[in-house]
């Protein structure tokens, strides 16, 4: 191994407060992978919960595992050195449990690429008992597992907090018993909430159509969601401190969950049902990072929806703190949190409409109006907040052009208005292509199509670019549409992306997938129906795919579908005898 590279960790270990960090040999060792930099996973809430989860057992030791610098990845591949831990420098082949903590279809290929250079067999099936266990959670594990199941031995499918205390349990009962691979994979696949895909064996039509995923003798034949239903029985808050990060905050977390029903988001449905901690939880969260000295990030779906968030506010800044937020909604944002955000240095003030019409507002159920909009322009003016920045989606389904003029028409009377308050700074419009989503009303929906969105770019660009105050980010089409093929991706893709991430990575896909006979375009724009059997239908979320159809429907006629509320039993994910608070 490099000596370069190991100093390289230990500095950043010394640079670090709040770690674990084990004497070698009373513990299970557990590579806590995030497949990404250590600036970028760093600043992952999840990461932090996991590792301290973990460390937290008598009988594990997690270390964090990232993907090296852009400047140092040259030297791993050329001197041939496996990926180290932050900790103890130990080369990820050398623990017992592997496990990636995966948010972004786009990190699909850093995984495949991560296993084969720290020398790991890549295939699950060609392990053996000298390999360690490979497994995978986090949203993408959740919500679609099968474009790396052929790479992983197990995925986490829900909340960790909920799996993993158990997963482990049975993970030592099968030490403790003397499992071979085959056994100890058996066992985990008991556990709720895990799924092990060697236990189910696809089949495809005559067309190459997916039409089961069919489990082996004692394995469910489904896998059931889990999450934590009392969130004030599990922290959430940053655990290693470091200023190394791509927002160097004090995360905390106020809620998990929406239930706001955007059609698109598939995190609204997928973290069903929404909860809230309590008001004095956070609180007590927030006096134990005053020794830190950090600004407070709190994370949420919607931080404005939080019941107590003008409570919270005054809390965070009457103990000298300042704060930010990861996202809050124009009609539930209040002038005591922008005043707030103005009060902690807050420079910008980010509004997601995700739509420029009130047609397809309706059809992607975002409930938001041109009214909220001048509104928060409203509040951020009386704080003195000079920039606003807009987050909206194009290639939604439905869409027509005259849905891209309301785009523009709507930037240009935000921007007049801003004017008019004296926002004299500049309102950024920030464009994503949709990619659909497993687990969503669009799910059956086609992707967008590069060629329109490449007409689309040019002309918001075109129109919006006259205005000096009017700045355009446009998110690629083209990594947007891989997004879309790895979203809703089956097994077959589990060869072509481990080739592609050896070489160009999202740049060799389609040609990979050409060599497996693969088209691109069965995932991007497939002909799927309510009754198309899909990659992800052996997981359950606790709602039914009926319950999507009927919300597309819904989406094509322009009908509302109203919050969660107390009670509500319209999905399924709420049972008779619970209550739901939001």
């Amino acid at each position: 191994m490099d000596h370069r590279l190991r100093e390289r960790l230990r500095a950043r270990l010394a640079q670090e407060r709040g770690y674990y960090r084990y004497p070698a040999g009373a513990r299970t060792r557990f590579a806590l992978v995030y497949p990404n930099t250590y600036f970028v996973g760093m600043s992952n809430l999840g990461l932090h919960i996991v590792y301290a989860l973990l460390n937290e057992r008598s009988d594990t030791a997690c270390e964090r595992v990232f993907l090296p610098d852009r400047d140092e990845m040259p030297r791993y591949v050329r001197t041939n050195t496996p990926m180290m831990s932050v900790e103890t420098q130990t080369p990820l082949a050398d623990f017992a449990i592997v496990g990636f903590a995966i948010s972004f279809e786009m990190d699909y290929f850093h995984v495949a690429e991560m296993l084969a250079r720290s020398h790991i067999t890549a295939l699950a099936a060609d392990r053996t008992a000298h390999d360690p266990l490979v497994i995978a959670g986090g949203p993408c594990a959740t919500f679609n597992p099968e474009p790396l199941a052929a790479l992983i031995d197990a995925f986490v499918i829900g909340e960790g907090e909920a799996i993993l205390p158990a997963m482990m349990d049975a993970y030592h009962a099968g030490l403790r018993a003397g499992d071979d691979r085959t056994a100890l994979l058996q066992r985990l696949s008991h556990v709720p909430g895990v799924y092990v895909p060697a236990l189910y064996t696809p089949t495809y039509d005559a067309e190459g159509h997916l039409t089961a995923l069919l489990p082996r003798a004692g394995a469910p034949s489904h896998v059931a969601r889990q999450w934590v239903e009392d969130l004030d029985a599990h922290p959430a808050h940053t655990v290693v401190i470091t200023d190394d990060t791509e927002f160097s905050f004090y995360l905390i977390e106020t809620a998990r969950g929406c239930g706001r029903h955007c059609r698109f988001c598939m995190a609204g449905y997928c973290f069903r049902r929404p909860r809230n901690r309590s008001l004095s939880v956070i609180e007590g969260e927030v006096r134990d990072a005053l020794a830190y000295g950090k600004k407070i990030g709190l994370m949420g779906a919607a931080i404005s929806d939080y019941p107590e968030i003008d409570a919270l506010c005054r809390s965070i800044l009457g103990e000298g703190l300042s704060m930010s937020v990861a996202s809050f909604r124009a009609d539930s944002v209040t002038k005591e949190l922008v005043e707030s955000l103005a009060a902690s240095g807050l420079k910008t003030l980010t509004i997601a409409p995700e739509a420029g019409s009130a047609r397809m507002r309706a059809v992607i159920n975002k409930g938001i109006e041109e009214h909220h909009l001048f509104t928060s322009v409203d509040l951020g003016a009386a704080a003195h907040i000079l920039n606003f920045k807009l987050y909206i989606m194009v290639g939604l389904p439905f869409e027509m052009d005259e849905d891209i003029d309301a785009i523009i028409d709507l930037t240009q009377r935000l921007r007049s208005y801003m004017d008019e308050k004296g926002c004299h700074g500049t309102l950024t419009l920030s464009v994503n292509p949709f990619v659909p989503k497993p687990f969503t009303p669009f799910q059956w929906m086609a992707a967008a199509e590069k060629k329109r969105m490449d007409a689309v770019m040019k002309q918001l660009t075109q129109a919006l670019s006259r205005h000096k105050k009017i700045v355009v980010h446009f998110e690629s089409p083209k990594e947007a549409r891989v997004q879309s093929i790895l979203a809703r991706g089956d097994r077959r893709l589990g060869a072509p992306l481990m080739r592609a991430a050896m070489g160009r990575g999202a740049k060799d896909l389609a040609t990979e997938m050409r060599a497996e006979g693969l088209s691109a375009e069965d995932y991007l724009a497939p002909a799927w129906t309510e009754k198309t059997y899909l990659p992800w239908d052996h997981l359950d979320m606790g709602f039914s795919k009926h319950y999507l159809w009927q919300e597309y429907e819904r989406a094509k006629a322009l009908l509302p579908t109203p919050s969660c509320f107390d009670g509500c039993l319209r999905c399924g994910v709420c049972k008779p005898a619970e209550r739901m608070t939001v």
